[in-house]
């Protein structure tokens, strides 16, 4: 693995970016207190390095329901019969094409993975479940908790150096 070097002007342009990158480069430069270019030449540095992986946009489910449907958003818990790591991988491989699945984490202790699901509806969940769980012959446990508010997202980490 490369090593990669950053310092404190990265770290608050990686802060800036994460709190809210749809800032024009001009207003990055002055939070982070660097010309434009320079802010401009670090940040193609960052994605170059594989720091920035993408950006995207988070929606408003509560001003989105009207026109699209509430919706359904489920956290999925998903244990492994066998825990080798090819089972891992498999197992990754499989959910990682459904568009359904918006956010896969292997954790432990407990389940193997944690899973953001998004459906239309439970009938839609219900059909998600059954290609990717039930007919998984090494999937040995699901448990599922549907969301009823969306009260914090906070995507920033804490990039202080230590």
């Amino acid at each position: 693995m490369e090593s990669i070097n950053i310092d404190d002007a990265d770290l608050r342009l990686l802060d800036l970016l994460q709190a809210d990158a749809s800032r024009s480069n001009q207003a990055l430069a002055e939070l982070a207190h660097l010309s434009p270019p320079t802010s401009l030449r670090r940040i193609k540095r960052l994605r170059q390095l594989g720091l920035i992986e993408r950006q995207v946009a988070l929606l408003s489910a509560d001003r989105l329901a009207p026109l699209l449907g509430h919706g359904l958003t489920a956290l999925v818990e998903v244990t492994l019969e066998r825990q080798s790591a090819e089972q891992l991988d498999a197992f990754e491989a499989r959910i990682l094409p459904a568009p359904e699945v918006q956010q896969c984490y292997r954790v432990s202790p407990g389940p193997d993975f944690m899973l953001v699901v998004h459906c239309a509806d439970m009938p839609a969940y219900l059909a998600l479940a059954q290609r990717l769980f039930t007919s998984d012959a090494n999937v040995r446990n699901i448990k599922a908790f549907f969301s009823l508010k969306r009260a914090k997202f906070d995507p920033r980490l804490p990039l202080a150096r230590s």
